[in-house]
Order: structure tokens, then C-alpha cells, then sequence
């Protein structure tokens, strides 16, 4: 049973500690879709979406209203469309379409994002996925709020160099076609190594092909609240650091739990995965990156963050587990710096740089998430990054990803600004050294030896 006390203390983590569930995400299985006609396929897309989460905006403000917890996105996965469109799409125009037919449900159903414009391309690349990713700059220009991810490796099959340096490009046809919104286009576009089939963060969700029809996955996020916690115990031993972030984790993990089986039993939809992340907003008090001081740091990016964030990153996965025997997606700490006041706050500093992002990135969720870059930074560059990121997470046996912004007409100095979730972020140097020859090779890097587990 929930005593007085735990009532009080969650109404406190909401009220002054920023605690929220981040998004209540409906995985939507559109293979009964499939249609070799560009027209039926668009049509059926449209209804299935717009029948099965005809509910879910006002199911989340119900679930709001009862609890008394915000819930402040709302949001559709769907199965990679590459493999949705590949009888009916004959060119890239054609997948295009049906982005705007996504586009157009997600509008109707009232979700913030609808994610799953996706191609899975670890190992190779059939005609629509690259079509679908050749696509890609077109399809979010004229879209508001459809995000698209792209798979280019795994720890069982390697890295697909030739995806990589098609997404390079792709990044950069996508910062240019969404230039007069700051390169907006490019933060709605995320490159992975080991996508979760059930992750309900944007811009990297999509409905996995063994995933049920339909399916609730829940992210919570509470990096005030692990802050908060962590006050009352400075200058304490790491022991009792690591006791106090799991208890908190804990704690924030329940909350969510709590939503989940909420919502699952309005929507009449069975409960997928807690998705336990620190994902932190550009609100004061909300941030990563302040927890890292309150370990010990002057600033994220100084000598002992790859130790404290490993250390975060465990605690929080150990805390999570014990609240729920579902705990799936990506969980874990985010640092996104655009997301972040703190990483932002640490990049004007001078005491974060990328490749220090880089090796945070092997002790955390996701990778190198919302960095700004100059406009001019080459094709071959960005796709030197996505190889590095890539290899951490294929020899790590763990998910990373890339989320890069080349923003047209910016350099060194300036500022993007997207708003919202999606916050502000300087823009960062890049080494100035090429990588065209390595990245011009053909074919893909073999899976590590440890991958031959069977």
C-alpha cells in the first residue's frame, strides 16, 4: 500500500522537482496496411491511426487530471514505413506522400510526434530503404510532426558504411531543406546502432516488427528530482551517492508504472515497457548535467564526468528495474546539449567539446544527441561522426545514436533556437581534419569477434 508520506513526497517531486511522465507512446502495427497501390495503402494508413489513437490525447488528460501527474507529450510509433511502402513506392516522391499522410493523422489524433519514418539498414539496403532515406530531407520539410530514424548497425551484423555515407548527405539535404527554421529538420532525424524495437522517445520511435498490433510504452524522466536527492547527501560516500540515486529511480519508475497500467487499461491496449530515462528539458532545474555537478563537477566535460555519468547511468538502470519487470527502450541518462541548460551551459564554458560528448557516450543512453554544428561542416564529416558513434555502440553491445544539426548559415559564435523541448544550442567546432577516404570505401565494418554468441 502507498502511505501519507510517499502521497506527499511524489506531489512534491511534481510540484517543485520537475517530475513528469515525458510521453505515453501508442506503437501502432501497420503491416495489415500494406498495399501495392499508393492510394489504398495511404488510406488504410490514415484509418488505422486515426481509429486506433482516436483516443489517446484524451486518455492521457484523464489520466493527468486523476493523478495529478503531467504528462507532457503524447505520442504514435508506427512500423518502419521502408517496409510499409515497398510495394507501392516507386521513387522517393512516393514515400514522401505517405509522410504526409502521417503527418496528416498525427494532426487529427491531437499526438505531439508520430515517430517511425524509419529504415532498419544494419547490413544492407533493399531499393525502399533507400528509397525511404533518400526521401527523408523532402519528407520533414513538409511535415510538422513526423520524426524519422534510420538503423545503420548492430553488434551481430556490423556497421553499413555505404548507409553511412548516404546519411551524411542525407543530413545535410535535410539541414538545407529546413534551413529557414534553423535546420529544424535535421533535430526531427536520428541515426542508430542497436534500435530498441520498443523506445518511446522522439525522434528515434518506431513500432517494431515483434511487437504486438498495438502497445503502450511509458518514458519517465526526473533529473530535478535525482538532483534534489542528491543535496541532502553531499560530501557523503559514494555508497550512500548510489544508494540515494536508486531510491530515487525507484521512486520515479513507480510513478510511471502507475500511468502505464493506467492507460493501458482505458485504451484497451496491453502495456509494453517503462522506459526509465533522465531526459532532461531546457527548464531550469530540469537538467542531466546538474546532477553531475551536484556529484562533484565543475562543469559536465571536466576530468571524472565518463566516471560520474557511468555511475548515474548504473544506479538509475538498478533503481528502475526494481519498480518494474518491464523496463525497456533506451533508460538511462540522456545529454542532449540543445535539451540540457547545463550542457548548454558547459559548451559557452568551454569545458565541453565533442569528442568529450563522444566518450560520454559509452557510459550513457543514446549518443551524441542535439549538437549544433557549423553550416559548412562537410557531408563526409557528419558521416565520420555517425561511423565513430556507431562503432561505440557496435563493440559495446549497447544502444548509441547520432542527432546531428549542420545548420545552414551558421559558424562558430551563433546560436540555433528551436523552442520547446527541443531548446537552443551554440554551435560547436568540429576537428577540422578529413575523413573523405574512409568514409568513401564501400561496403560495411564486420560485427566485433564477441558477437558470435550463438
Amino acid at each position: 500500500m502507498i502511505n501519507i508520506h510517499e502521497v506527499v513526497e511524489t506531489n512534491q517531486m511534481i510540484e517543485k522537482e520537475n517530475l513528469d511522465v515525458r510521453t505515453i507512446t501508442l506503437g501502432i502495427s501497420l503491416l495489415d496496411c500494406i498495399d501495392a497501390d499508393l492510394e489504398m495503402l495511404k488510406k488504410k494508413i490514415y484509418d488505422k491511426i486515426t481509429m486506433v489513437a482516436k483516443d489517446l490525447v484524451h486518455t492521457g488528460k484523464e489520466i493527468e487530471k486523476k493523478y495529478a501527474i503531467p504528462i507532457v507529450n503524447k505520442r504514435i510509433s508506427v512500423t518502419p514505413i521502408a517496409l510499409i511502402g515497398a510495394a507501392a513506392c516507386k521513387e522517393p516522391a512516393d514515400f514522401v506522400q505517405i509522410a504526409e499522410t502521417l503527418d496528416a493523422a498525427a494532426k487529427t489524433v491531437g499526438v505531439n510526434f508520430l515517430g517511425g519514418y524509419s529504415a532498419l539498414v544494419s547490413k544492407g539496403m533493399t531499393t525502399a530503404d533507400e528509397m525511404l532515406i533518400r526521401s527523408i530531407p523532402q519528407a520533414l520539410a513538409k511535415t510538422d510532426r513526423v520524426c524519422s530514424s534510420v538503423n545503420l548497425g548492430s553488434t551481430k551484423t556490423g556497421i553499413n558504411m555505404d548507409a553511412v555515407r548516404l546519411l551524411g548527405q542525407i543530413v545535410k539535404e535535410t539541414a538545407e531543406a529546413t534551413k529557414e527554421n534553423d535546420s529544424l529538420g535535421c533535430a526531427k532525424l536520428v541515426v542508430f546502432c542497436n534500435a530498441p524495437d520498443d523506445n518511446p522517445f522522439m525522434a528515434g520511435a518506431f513500432h517494431g516488427v515483434t511487437e504486438a498490433d498495438a502497445i503502450i510504452n511509458v518514458g519517465v524522466s526526473g533529473p530535478g528530482v535525482v538532483k534534489t536527492a542528491l543535496e541532502s547527501v553531499r560530501g557523503e560516500s559514494f555508497e550512500v551517492l548510489c544508494e540515494t540515486i536508486k531510491k530515487t529511480a525507484f521512486k520515479v519508475t513507480r510513478v510511471g508504472q502507475l500511468v502505464a497500467k493506467e492507460a493501458s487499461k482505458m485504451l484497451g491496449v496491453p502495456f509494453g515497457i517503462i522506459d526509465l530515462s533522465l531526459a532532461p528539458t531546457p527548464a531550469v532545474g530540469d537538467s542531466v548535467a546538474d546532477i553531475l555537478k551536484e556529484i562533484g563537477l565543475e562543469h559536465p566535460g571536466a576530468p571524472g564526468t565518463t566516471a560520474a555519468l557511468a555511475l548515474l547511468n548504473d544506479q538509475v538502470k538498478k533503481g528502475g528495474v526494481m519498480a518494474s519487470s518491464y523496463v525497456g527502450g533506451l533508460s538511462g541518462a540522456f545529454i542532449p546539449v540543445s535539451e540540457d541548460q547545463g550542457m548548454i551551459e558547459a559548451v559557452e564554458a568551454g569545458a565541453l567539446t565533442l569528442e568529450k560528448l563522444e566518450a560520454m557516450t559509452c557510459v550513457c543512453s543514446v549518443g551524441l544527441d542535439m549538437i549544433a554544428v557549423p553550416g559548412d561542416t562537410k557531408a563526409t564529416t557528419i558521416s565520420g561522426i555517425i561511423a565513430d558513434e556507431m562503432a561505440l555502440g557496435m563493440v559495446n553491445q549497447k544502444t548509441t545514436a547520432v542527432r546531428i544539426i549542420p545548420a545552414v548559415g551558421k559558424k562558430l559564435g551563433d546560436k540555433v533556437e528551436f523552442g520547446g523541448l527541443l531548446g537552443y544550442a551554440p554551435i560547436m567546432p568540429v576537428n577540422p581534419f578529413g575523413c573523405d577516404a574512409f568514409v568513401e570505401r564501400k561496403g560495411r565494418i564486420p560485427a566485433p569477434i564477441h558477437s558470435f554468441k550463438n
